[in-house]
C-alpha cells in the first residue's frame, strides 16, 4: 500500500514504500491544579459556629451592646460631663412639665358645708397655679380623709387647669355626752364634730357614758325598736361599756342586758302596750334576768306602801335613798 503523500514516494522505484514520520507535537499548554471544593477545616468549623442561634445573637446584638455601654462608661467617668448630663435632663423635664397644658390653676369643691369648705381649703398645700406633676392626689386624699367631717373624697384633674374635689360628709344622727363633751356621731359611731350643748341638735337623739360610740350601731337599732315610747326618750346611757339603759321622763329607766337588747326592749314595749307599765309608778324596770322583768317602785308608791304597813314614810329626795331605807327595813324584818 503505497503512502498516501505522493511526494514520499520515490522517483527510481515507484513500488517502494515511503517511510513513515510522526507528525509534529502540537504545543500543549501547561495544566492548572483544580481548586478543592471542599472547605478547609477551620472554615468549616467557623461556618457551623454562625449558624448557632446563641453565637450569631452574642454577635449581633451583645457585640454592640457590649461596645456601646464601654464607651458610654467611659464617657461617663467624667464628672463634669455627668454634670452637664444631668442638668440638661433637669432642665428639659421642668421645661415640659411646665408647659400651660400641664398647669392647675383653679380648685374646685363640690358637696362641702362652708364650715368643711374652709378647712379644706386650709388643709390642701397647693399653692396655685402648679404643675400637674408636682400634685400628689393620693398624698392630698389621705390629708383630707383625717378631718373628722369627710367620710370620703374624690380628687382628681380636669381638664383646662382645675383641681376638683367632690366631698361626701359625715351624717350626725347622734349626740354623744360623755365626761369631755359633746360630740356629733355619724352611723358608724365616728366623731364628726364638738357641740356646746345639747341644744344645738335637738332633733338627735342622745348617748351617754363611756364607750358608747363603739356601740353605736346597737343604739340605733334600740331607738328604731323603741316606737310608742319615743316621745319620752331622754336618751340611752352606757352602763360599763357592757349594757345600755333607756332613760325616759318623769325619772324612769329601763335597763337592758348585755346580749339580745333590742329583744328585750321590744318585750318591754309588750307590758308597756298590755298592762300600761310606765304610766304607773315604778322608777326602774329591769329586764336584766331575761324574761323575769323586775319593778322598782317610785317614791311615792314606796310610801303609799310603808303607810299600808304602819311604817314610817321616806323623806321626800331621790329614789336612791328610798331604796335604801327600803333595804335596810327588809334586813331589820329579817333580823
Amino acid at each position: 500500500m503505497q503512502g498516501l503523500n505522493p511526494s514520499n514516494r520515490p522517483h527510481g522505484d515507484p513500488s517502494r514504500h515511503a517511510p513513515n514520520r510522526p507528525a509534529p507535537a502540537r504545543p500543549v499548554a501547561p495544566q492548572q491544579r483544580r481548586r478543592d471544593p471542599a472547605p478547609s477545616r477551620l472554615a468549616y468549623r467557623l461556618n457551623r459556629l454562625m449558624l448557632t442561634p446563641l453565637y450569631r445573637r452574642l454577635l449581633h446584638v451583645g457585640l454592640p451592646a457590649f461596645l456601646a455601654v464601654m464607651v458610654a462608661g467611659i464617657w461617663l467617668s467624667d464628672e463634669d460631663r455627668r454634670a452637664s448630663l444631668t442638668g440638661g435632663i433637669d432642665g428639659l423635664v421642668q421645661k415640659v412639665q411646665n408647659r400651660d397644658e400641664f398647669m392647675v390653676r383653679m380648685m374646685t369643691i363640690e358637696g362641702a358645708s362652708p364650715v368643711v369648705d374652709k378647712g379644706l381649703r386650709a388643709m390642701l398645700p397647693v399653692e396655685l397655679p402648679a404643675s400637674s406633676f408636682d400634685i400628689d392626689l393620693e398624698k392630698l386624699r389621705e390629708r383630707v380623709l383625717k378631718l373628722d367631717a369627710v367620710e370620703a373624697i374624690e380628687l382628681r384633674i380636669k381638664p383646662g387647669g382645675v383641681l376638683s374635689a367632690v366631698v361626701t360628709e359625715r351624717v350626725p344622727v347622734m349626740l354623744w355626752r360623755h365626761a369631755r363633751g359633746i360630740e356629733l356621731l355619724d352611723k358608724t359611731g365616728h366623731r364628726v364634730a364638738s357641740a356646746t350643748s345639747r341644744d344645738v341638735r335637738k332633733d338627735l337623739p342622745v348617748i351617754a357614758g363611756e364607750g358608747a360610740d363603739k356601740a353605736a350601731a346597737e343604739a340605733l337599732a334600740l331607738i328604731d325598736a323603741a316606737g310608742p315610747i319615743l316621745p319620752r326618750l331622754r336618751g340611752l346611757e352606757r352602763m360599763g361599756e357592757r349594757r345600755w339603759d333607756v332613760v325616759l321622763d318623769r325619772g324612769q329607766r329601763i335597763m337592758l342586758p348585755e346580749d339580745k337588747a333590742v329583744m328585750a326592749l321590744e318585750h318591754a314595749i309588750a307590758l308597756v302596750r298590755a298592762q300600761d307599765l310606765l304610766a304607773r309608778d315604778v322608777s326602774v324596770v329591769d329586764l336584766r334576768m331575761g324574761n323575769r322583768p323586775i319593778l322598782r317602785l317610785g317614791l311615792d308608791a314606796q310610801n303609799m306602801l310603808r303607810r299600808a304597813r304602819g311604817q314610817e314614810e321616806i323623806p321626800t329626795g331621790d329614789s336612791a335613798d328610798g331604796d335604801r331605807a327600803v333595804a335596810s327595813n327588809n334586813k331589820k324584818k329579817a333580823g
